[in-house]
């Protein structure tokens, strides 16, 4: 990836981590609303523009006819409506959330890893029937300028059925009495219909998998322009497919972290999830359908040892993460500090 692209995406993310953790005022949370989308698009033409370099021009700002594309919304609509099936299927077992403030445990299937299997099924069968999986390359924009609307959209509606929701359903920063700041951090914690969680089902499914098809999709665009995937390309799908891969094997450990716990489902969480994730994440895959990088043995065993590293650490500090959450007195977690005379 480009210099450019990692210091800019890097500046996104950190504005994403002070957007949960600081009380923003409403121009704030309007600023962020109006920012991040936009800097999601810029990304996607930066990437693809045959000067991604920092020090280059920005490219123009992209035209309405390259932001829209009928087929858009309904390959978008079709991948959550196939994703939301698949949650709602009965197998996988069903997990139990950390205790409320009303002092009741909320249940989860556990079923995100068999979701992503199927979803590889599907591509392998599209790959088999012939199927321009390399249109996603075309479709990016149109995509992204979607899944923009469903999360607008799915924000406020979220925040008008928070007004229905009991005291003990609300999260703790939600409630601001601000209408902007309320509708961009989330006034309910755990809005369900029925038994369907939307906050979890986002959190993990059409677009942490969406990332890993879009992936796919750059590669395939790759192999009708150039004969076959390269090594670079084959690389960075193989290394984010094991991170999504490791995030839905553990997908029971989400259950204690902050975006379930503590933070009420919002525009924040929801653009996140069905935006920024599948299509910042995979800036990469799309940076080299349009500048292949040719990469030496050397550089190949020096990627993958430290991809590995930082697996292993990645890896380890989650799962003790999650125990101590879980039972902060676990052998494995626990520790004595000796007194002091």
């Amino acid at each position: 990836m480009s210099s450019s692209l990692w210091f800019q995406s890097l500046t996104c993310q950190i504005l994403l981590r002070c957007a949960r953790v600081c009380v923003l005022p409403s121009p704030g949370a309007v600023c962020i609303a109006v920012f991040l989308p936009s800097t999601v698009l810029f990304l996607i033409c930066v990437s693809r523009s045959p000067d991604a370099a920092l020090l280059r021009w920005p490219p123009p700002w992209p035209s309405l006819d390259q932001l829209w594309d009928p087929l858009a919304p309904l390959l978008l609509l079709s991948w959550i409506a196939l994703h939301a099936f698949l949650y709602l299927l009965p197998f996988g077992k069903v997990s139990e959330g950390i205790v409320l403030r009303d002092g009741t445990r909320l249940k989860y299937p556990i079923n995100g890893f068999r979701s992503l299997c199927v979803s590889g099924a599907l591509l392998v069968l599209l790959v088999l029937l012939g199927a321009p999986l390399g249109l996603l390359f075309k479709l990016m924009l149109p995509l992204a300028t979607c899944a923009i609307g469903v999360s607008f959209v799915l924000s406020v509606c979220l925040y008008v059925r928070s007004f229905w929701a009991p005291p003990h359903a609300l999260a703790s920063g939600g409630n601001t009495g601000s209408p902007v700041y309320d509708l961009f951090i989330g006034r309910e914690l755990n809005p369900r219909i029925a038994h369907f969680d939307l906050k979890y089902f986002c959190e993990l499914r059409p677009g942490l998998i969406g990332w890993v098809v879009i992936n796919f999709g750059m590669l395939m665009r790759e192999v009708e322009l150039r004969g076959s995937a390269s090594l670079a390309m084959v690389l960075v799908n193989s290394f984010q497919l094991l991170y999504v891969a490791d995030a839905l094997w553990n997908e029971e450990a989400v259950l204690t972290t902050m975006d379930i716990v503590r933070d009420g489902f919002g525009f924040m969480l929801v653009f996140g999830d069905l935006t920024w994730v599948p299509f910042t994440y995979g800036l990469q895959a799309a940076f080299l359908v349009e500048h292949p990088q040719a990469l030496s043995p050397l550089g190949v065993a020096a990627i993958v040892t430290l991809n590995g590293i930082g697996y292993y650490i990645f890896r380890k500090s989650n799962s003790q993460k999650n125990q101590f959450r879980r039972n902060p007195t676990h052998p494995s977690v626990a520790r004595r500090l000796p007194l002091r005379m």
